[in-house]
């Protein structure tokens, strides 16, 4: 094992930017890797079920782009987790076409590894056939052979084997699926023999970008040095520092247990960390601990179309009309669902941004005697039937809350304030997510091969 190693992450999510400098100041210490998640299902379900990225084009192309400079000038590896956002492969495709565009532009040569994510409906149907398939939480339902044909792609996470064998068959740069957001960047250090538990704890902490630091941001380069007992963290941007707290909070942060961490194989046990100031700007990990589980298990997701969607923002701002607000929204709710067939095939909703549209039932303010002056109302119709559908009864909606009488009434005119035209805004189909499961599998391996590219510049 060598004495150190260190990873350079630009941001925490590709194409969410991060300013040159930092990452040239990160580049000037040598990293032995340049490692970037692009991806997550913070964003829902809808950009793997519609097949869509999470950022724009324009955003992912210009992030690359220093990115793969550097790499191949460096002869570094540019590692790429959940490429596209949600790592199906459609969204790794795209990446791949901004990739061979920046070196066909730059007229560079690159060995491209690809692992795909996509997991085969036969494979979950053998899975549930077999019990090896289990939801995610007591809250998630079993999954069966219907929900599993009515879902139109279905990824798994990866974890550090196949991207380690991409690393051993020479690639320049790995693109991969839907992966373990620690993986890409544990994979560097796991394969040059350091303490596996370290690298998934650092690369825990690096997925985030500059998260961890302070103040902290996405949009931001951080860089991790790994040694044999221990790693450490720090922003290459001067104007950022990480302390004890910031990055022990983030070893925190998304996570269903207070020190336990589960992924592909493995449970990361974060009880016996401690957290040491190397000086003002930098922080020294040691104690993870990881055990390997029995069973090897990933994690599925798949989303289906669950229907279509219609929305209007409108705002209000008087007071009588706001204090009848709940009743008049009761009102033409019923009216909708009596000039409209078959109630069941769709559903309304409408969020009051200014009374409880955070936080729904649960806001504080409820029953206290508080009236805003100003609120924005989002009527939202979801239609199983289609988009059609959605827009005639979202248009009845707000023409009925628009004329709505009510007690006290000073005038006859519009109820709504629009600050759009037209008002309606067909939105398109609408996803959930349908398996939100894990399955167990030979090793990690078994469901991620890798492809190779070359591209046709030297």
């Amino acid at each position: 094992m060598e004495d150190s190693l260190k990873i350079l992450s630009p941001c925490g999510i590709l194409g969410y930017g991060y300013p040159l400098t930092s990452f040239q100041e990160g580049l000037a210490d040598d990293p032995d890797a340049i490692v970037v998640d692009a991806g997550s299902t913070d964003a829902g379900p809808h950009k793997l079920g519609a097949g869509v990225p999470i950022v724009s084009r324009y955003a992912c192309k210009r992030d690359l782009q220093p990115m793969i400079r550097a790499s191949l000038a460096r002869k570094i590896p540019l590692i790429i987790g959940s490429a596209g956002g949600s790592g199906a492969r459609v969204h790794v495709e795209w990446t791949l076409d901004i990739i061979h565009e920046i070196l066909e532009e730059e007229a560079l040569w690159a060995k491209i590894a690809v692992i795909w994510a996509d997991i085969p409906h036969e494979a979950v149907l053998d899975g549930i056939q077999n019990g090896l398939v289990e939801s995610m939480s007591p809250n998630i339902l079993p999954l069966c052979a219907e929900t599993v044909r009515e879902t139109a792609s279905v990824v798994a996470q990866m974890g550090v084997e196949p991207i380690i064998a991409a690393l051993d068959g020479g690639a320049d740069i790995v693109v991969c699926g839907r992966a373990y957001d620690p993986a890409p960047f544990a994979a560097v250090g796991i394969r040059r023999g350091f303490d596996p538990a370290l690298c998934v704890h650092l690369g825990k902490i690096l997925e985030c970008g500059a998260l961890c630091a302070t103040p902290g941001t996405t949009k931001d380069c951080i860089m991790g040095a790994l040694y044999p007992d221990a790693f450490e963290v720090y922003p290459t941007n001067p104007d950022r520092v990480c302390e004890t707290v910031s990055v022990a909070a983030h070893t925190f942060y998304e996570k269903d247990h207070p020190y336990l961490l589960r992924g592909p194989g493995m449970v990361l046990d974060l009880s016996a960390c401690t957290f040491e100031a190397v000086n003002s700007r930098r922080v020294r990990v040691r104690g993870s601990r990881v055990q390997n589980t029995p069973v090897y298990t990933i994690k599925l997701e798949g989303a289906r179309r669950v229907g279509w969607r219609s929305f209007v923002v409108a705002g209000i701002r008087d007071p009588i009309m706001i204090g009848h607000l709940p009743q008049a929204q009761k009102d033409v709710t019923e009216a909708a669902k009596a000039f409209f067939p078959d109630p069941d095939s769709y559903i309304i909703d409408f969020i009051n941004y200014g009374i409880n549209g955070v936080m729904g039932n649960a806001e504080p303010c409820l029953g206290q005697g508080y009236a805003p002056y100003e609120v924005c109302v989002l009527m939202e119709v979801v239609s199983r039937q289609s988009q059609e559908n959605a827009n005639d009864i979202c248009s009845y909606l707000r023409s009925s809350l628009l004329h709505y009488g009510f007690k006290g009434r000073k005038s006859t005119a519009g109820n709504l304030a629009f600050p759009f035209a037209p008002s309606d805004v067909p939105f398109g189909p609408v996803y959930e997510f349908s398996i939100y499961h894990t399955m167990e599998c030979k090793d990690g391996l078994e469901y991620f091969p890798v492809e190779w590219r070359n591209t046709p510049h030297g």
